[in-house]
């Protein structure tokens, strides 16, 4: 596994993070980028972290972290996030972890119980997650 580096760019942590945001402009003044980015991401206004939230793909469209091609487990991801969407304003965000798009339904389902706060927390955690985890395979 890959240390996690004292000092990433904005460009480097862009393509960490799927995308540039605030919370990546911020972390690039950081020494310790990654191991600072939980609390950073806490630091950020409601619409920072959506913005942060919407450069990240939606589970179950291509990704190479995701896998599982299976068409009613499409269905059903589509049809949840969809779901996930309306209620919370923003994007599923889960870290993969090399599992299949079928074993995240169910984290999908369960997910959708919590409050908007809660999921708020949880999906900043898991781009973190998703972007040390990139960073270690790289």
């Amino acid at each position: 596994m890959r240390d996690l580096p004292r000092h990433l760019s904005a460009d480097e942590l862009a393509e960490l993070f799927s995308g540039r945001s605030a919370l990546v402009e911020r972390l690039a003044q950081e020494q310790d980028a990654l191991g600072r980015a939980d609390d950073v991401a806490r630091t950020l206004t409601d619409a920072e972290k959506l913005e942060a939230l919407a450069t990240h793909p939606r589970i179950g469209d291509p990704s190479q972290e995701q896998h599982g091609d299976d068409p009613a487990v499409l269905a059903e991801l589509a049809a949840l996030n969809r779901a996930y969407e309306e209620k919370f304003g923003f994007r599923f965000i889960v870290f993969v972890n090399r599992r299949s798009r079928g074993a995240l339904l169910p984290v999908l389902r369960e997910r959708l119980g919590r409050t908007r706060e809660q999921e708020l927390d949880t999906a900043l955690r898991e781009l973190v997650a998703i972007a040390r985890d990139r960073w270690s395979r790289r």
